[in-house]
């Protein structure tokens, strides 16, 4: 199974539609991919999806299943250096880390153009629906 960092605009999509790629991504969560998840990622996964779920008009449980399906197939990785500064959204830097320490396969995002310098490592950086295509390539 393949270790993934998901960036929070992943998350947010799949909040706000249940019809798309990033939905999809969340629902085979332990299944087909696992998680790399640090503290400073859940704590981000938690203030961001409470907030657009307040807006979307969705219980504060969603987000908590969400994160506690993080939690419990998620790999804790800790991170002992820093590589920054690197990408132009300083917000992102600590999803670059958390991929390099943890030897990601990917990083499944949005905001491709946030991670070019992530190639410099040897990360992929790839869209909700590229992962779940290449995803399902594998599987056959």
């Amino acid at each position: 199974m393949e270790s993934i960092v998901l960036d929070t605009s992943v998350l947010i999509a799949a909040l706000r539609s249940r019809r798309g790629a990033s939905f999809r991504l969340i629902e085979t969560i332990g299944e087909t991919w696992t998680p790399l998840i640090s503290v400073p990622l859940i704590l981000e996964y938690e203030a961001v999806g409470l907030r657009e779920a307040s807006l979307l008009g969705l219980p504060s449980s969603t987000v908590h299943a969400i994160i506690d399906a993080f939690c419990f197939f998620g790999r804790e990785t800790r991170v002992f250096f820093r590589t920054r500064p690197l990408l132009p959204d300083p917000d992102d830097e600590f999803l670059l880390e958390l991929a390099i320490a943890g030897r990601a396969g990917c990083i499944v995002t949005h905001n491709i153009r946030h991670f070019a310098e992530a190639r410099k490592f040897g990360i992929l950086v790839v869209t909700p629906g590229e992962i779940l295509r290449r995803i399902e390539r594998e599987r056959k």
